[in-house]
């Protein structure tokens, strides 16, 4: 049977996303037809386009076996021969899905049609806006609701002065109420953003040559701008249902019934164009309910619409603002915190007897939000100015099975705790198995506070010999200035350690001291690795990489490496990192190889230890047409300061010198893109297993700025992430995530920049090459032999056959 789905928004996906995870049996053959053409993406995510997101990172995969016509849209339905025709030819369908979603609604206003007038709803839009962008000074937004703030966020990062119009008398108005909205106006003004309310636009105007526009408004004031967005509500796109002869709503929107299911009985429809129940929404998380309706109605189930929850947070501006329940309702009772100093607003609104939660408000902190949200309709979790005053325990009580904890998604406490049960142990799995917290993320939190409940809180001890996690050994040896394992374990743990705790504790010597790494005691903590200052091969033999700061090298130096793996016979390969990695040392052919690069200039690249590996570099400004900074002496600065920085795992980085990003910045720990103003930087990214992409921390840096920020960034890393926990997974499970990091590093929230800077001095001036301290010190150079007995005896069990004119090895019991 074939199923043709119009549309291929967010809505229009999840659809498909569903119906094929539930069809094992491939009974629905099924067409997408998209009018972008581009794939389904993240619109609620969309201003992240403006924070250094791509578009590539916002938009979704398709599922297998789904069939998409990008650039394809329907253009009629014959509902008679059950057919859809394009531009492009006719699909006949059995069952037909409309999911054309909404347009931008624009305001009859005189001159809106001139050039410099934007809309904000698709990509399309904001390459557009960000074009026209460039070399402006002043925006302004029509509208100052949930989009409206979005778009003034927008062309504030795009560097302008940004007015927001609203013709209500506050900001966010169908979300906030007066006093929420003064809290929020507050905020917004402090950001250098002029608000206009109570006024709506009655003309856009050229002022000039200069194509500079004027906006007049209904108080008579008048507001210059270069460049105008207006966002100032959606419509229901229900024109081909219309056309079609389907019914639609008084107000727009596809009539439906409770099973997503129009009058036609082969033809339904999902999302901002259906109208269900009277009354059209414009929110994702009731499209998805739609979605999940249609698609096991088309399976053969009766599921129904469940109602919508309208419930919304989110940051704009940087300000925290959620609204639940019946946040408005003026005839029930209310419970309102104010604090002014501090631009917090919160009120719950309770049934009379001030046991129910109905709904609420909160602006400046919603971290109660999830608990709160998953309350409605049942008692109040706390005591209502315990949790209006932001009391973070006072929301820890049970919830009930049936308590909505994603409203995305539509999972209750209910599934996440079976989830639990089944195996699912943290956030992540509950994630991958019940879908909670993978929109949105708002209640990621609240699945946090579940898991503690339900008895998985994982323990902090770092393993059977310390009770203590790696952050807090790591401040025990900072604070009491510890030099040894020995006096660590004696003093704060038990036994004699073991696997774990010994290498842990090696690298956070090395992170503090900076000591040589296989001195006295220190050699016998190191892992495998570490122990020869190499990586060991499958054979038994090591890798040789020397560092080659930026991925810039000299003639000389590679003809150099091109003679030692010549005269050592070693098997050479260029790395993904912009390095030669030299494989198949022998142990006691080690300091001499060293030697030989050492001569040259070259020194260890510590692709042996956890610590900066590389920071890989494109050519830049120096030689790239495209280039606006000189990405290659960034690189090589950086790679110079943070080389030999012990961390609890690897760090990578990358410097790209314009936003093409040929060096792949977004991929690493710590990556930094060249921008016209100076430089963006990005932390958190990585590839491997898990790939993910760097979230931008700050943008348009000096030079001077961005290592500063580098310095605390790592520190601060090296300082409080777990043992082999990528700085990836470190910012995931931050407390307040990328948000409260920022504030340590960039605001110094808990004042200890000058204590990070201080510890990144001493790493800098204290650095010493690990190659070059064993080559001229007799006493370190024993230890690097194959038999302790037998010092001069290569390990004769190591051999190697040629391929490819290289050595290769022969692995010990593979047939040859």
């Amino acid at each position: 049977m074939r199923v043709v789905v119009v549309g291929h928004g967010m809505v229009g996906h999840r659809f498909t996303e569903a119906l094929t995870a539930r069809d094992s049996g491939r009974r629905w053959q099924v067409t997408v037809l998209a009018e972008e053409g581009r794939r389904a993406y993240d619109r609620v995510r969309l201003s992240a386009y403006f924070d250094g997101v791509s578009a590539q990172e916002l938009t979704y995969d398709v599922p297998d076996g789904v069939e998409v016509r990008l650039g394809e849209p329907a253009l009629s339905i014959d509902r008679a021969a059950r057919k859809v025709t394009t531009a492009h030819g006719v699909y006949e369908y059995d069952a037909l899905v409309i999911a054309t979603g909404s347009s931008a609604f624009v305001p009859p206003i005189t001159g809106v049609d001139q050039v410099g007038v934007f809309v904000y709803r698709t990509l399309d839009d904001l390459e557009a806006i960000r074009e026209h962008a460039r070399g402006r000074e002043v925006g302004a937004v029509i509208g100052g609701g949930l989009l409206g703030l979005e778009a003034a966020n927008a062309l504030r990062l795009l560097g302008l002065r940004t007015h927001v119009i609203e013709f209500a008398p506050r900001l966010m108005p169908v979300q906030v109420d007066t006093a929420g909205g003064a809290v929020l106006r507050k905020y917004v003004e402090d950001l250098g953003v002029t608000t206009h309310l109570g006024a709506g636009t009655t003309a856009i105007r050229s002022t000039g040559s200069s194509g500079r526009l004027g906006l007049t408004l209904s108080d008579g004031a008048h507001v210059p701008a270069d460049i105008v967005v207006v966002a100032a509500g959606i419509r229901p796109r229900d024109d081909l249902a219309r056309s079609a002869g389907l019914a639609t709503g008084a107000r727009g929107g596809v009539v439906v019934d409770a099973g997503c299911r129009t009058e036609d009985p082969a033809i339904y429809a999902i999302g901002e164009c259906a109208e269900i129940g009277g009354r059209c929404y414009g929110l994702v998380a009731p499209g998805y309910a739609m979605a999940e309706v249609v698609a096991d109605r088309l399976l053969g189930g009766a599921a129904e619409f469940p109602g919508a929850d309208m419930s919304t947070k989110l940051k704009l501006l940087g300000v925290d603002v959620a609204s639940f329940g019946d946040a408005l309702r003026e005839d029930l009772l209310d419970i309102v915190y104010l604090d002014p100093a501090n631009g917090r607003y919160a009120k719950l609104v309770v049934s009379d007897d001030a046991q129910t939660l109905l709904g609420g408000i909160l602006v400046g902190d919603a971290s109660a939000y999830p608990t709160l949200r998953a309350s409605v309709g049942g008692p109040l979790p706390g005591h209502p100015l315990a949790l209006l005053a932001g009391d973070a325990a006072a929301g820890d009580v049970a919830l009930p099975a049936e308590a909505q904890v994603c409203s995305c998604n539509a999972v209750t406490q209910g599934q996440v705790v079976a989830a639990i049960h089944e195996g699912c142990t943290d956030v992540a799995a509950i994630k991958e198995c019940t879908r909670a917290g993978t929109s949105c993320g708002s209640c990621v939190p609240l699945l946090k506070k579940i898991l503690v409940a339900n008895g998985v809180a994982a323990s902090k001890a770092l393993c059977e010999h310390f009770e203590y996690s790696r952050a807090e050994l790591f401040d025990i040896v900072r604070i009491r200035e510890i030099r040894s394992f020995s006096q660590l374990i004696a003093e704060h743990g038990q036994g004699r350690g073991c696997d774990v705790c010994k290498p842990t504790v090696a690298s956070i010597l090395a992170s503090l001291h900076n000591d040589y790494v296989l001195d006295g005691e220190q050699a016998s903590l190191q892992d495998t690795n570490d122990h020869f200052l190499a990586n060991i091969q499958r054979n038994g033999t090591y890798s040789v990489v020397p560092r080659i700061p930026g991925g810039e090298i000299t003639p000389e130096k590679l003809i150099v490496i091109g003679e030692v793996a010549r005269d050592f016979q070693l098997y050479t390969k260029i790395t993904g990192g912009q390095r030669i990695d030299l494989l198949g040392a022998r142990v006691e052919q080690l300091p001499a190889i060293w030697s030989r690069l050492v001569a040259a200039g070259f020194e260890s690249g510590h692709a042996y230890g956890k610590a900066l590996r590389t920071v890989k570099s494109c050519v830049g400004s120096t030689w790239c047409r495209y280039g606006v900074q000189d990405s290659v002496g960034l690189a090589i600065e950086l790679e110079l300061r943070y080389r030999g920085l012990r961390a609890p795992h690897k760090l990578k980085s990358a410097v790209s010198g314009c936003a093409r990003e040929c060096a792949e910045a977004k991929g690493k720990d710590f990556g930094i893109i060249a921008t016209d103003q100076g430089w963006n930087l990005y932390v958190g990214g990585n590839g491997g297993f898990r790939p993910r992409h760097a979230d931008l921390l700050a943008a348009d840096l000096s030079t001077d700025e961005l290592i500063r920020l580098i310095d605390r960034f790592l520190m601060f890393y090296i300082r409080t992430a777990d043992r082999l926990q990528r700085t990836s997974a470190w910012i995931e499970a931050l407390e307040g995530g990328l948000d409260y990091l920022r504030a340590v590093i960039v605001e110094d929230s808990l004042g200890i920049a000058a204590e990070l800077d201080a510890q990144m001095a001493r790493h800098v001036s204290s650095y010493m090459d690990e190659w070059k301290a064993t080559v001229e010190d007799p006493e370190r150079l024993a230890r690097f032999v194959s038999f302790v007995n037998a010092p001069g005896t290569p390990d004769p069990t190591i051999s190697f056959v040629s391929e490819r004119g290289q050595p290769v090895p022969v692995v010990l019991g593979a047939r040859q």
